[in-house]
């Protein structure tokens, strides 16, 4: 069993270390995400960013890093496109609407729960 230690020897490097951070400091303004270098899957999280970023800056970055540590050319995760993003990052679905779901001639669905208006309890 390798230890986390002995995957990331690579980033005692310098260098390596200046790009990472980099991309840590470009990722946390863009998407508002703090990324640790302890953290057990940064080198996939790096490269998912990268992948959603709309930044030219980080995606020089996040090449260069990868041309200096040839471990990080990771295999994107297979994406079947019917995830909804926002920003970069995937949203929840809403359930589809079905047309049976209310009547033809009613503009809006009835409501579910009981709204209250000054005391009052309203539609």
């Amino acid at each position: 069993m390798t230890s986390l230690a002995s995957e990331r020897s690579w980033l005692l490097d310098p260098s390596v270390l200046k790009l990472v951070h980099q991309c840590r400091r470009l990722i946390h303004s863009e998407f508002g995400v703090k990324l640790h270098l302890t953290e057990e899957h940064l080198e996939q999280q790096l490269s998912d960013y990268a992948r959603k970023t709309r930044s030219g800056h980080l995606i020089r970055t996040w090449q260069t890093l990868k041309e200096q540590v040839p471990q990080l050319n990771i295999e994107p995760e297979e994406d079947d496109g019917l995830r909804r993003n926002y920003r970069g990052q995937v949203i929840a679905d809403a359930p589809p609407a079905s047309a049976n779901d209310h009547e033809e001639g009613e503009a809006h669905p009835p409501r579910k729960k009981k709204v209250i208006y000054r005391g009052q309890v309203v539609g």
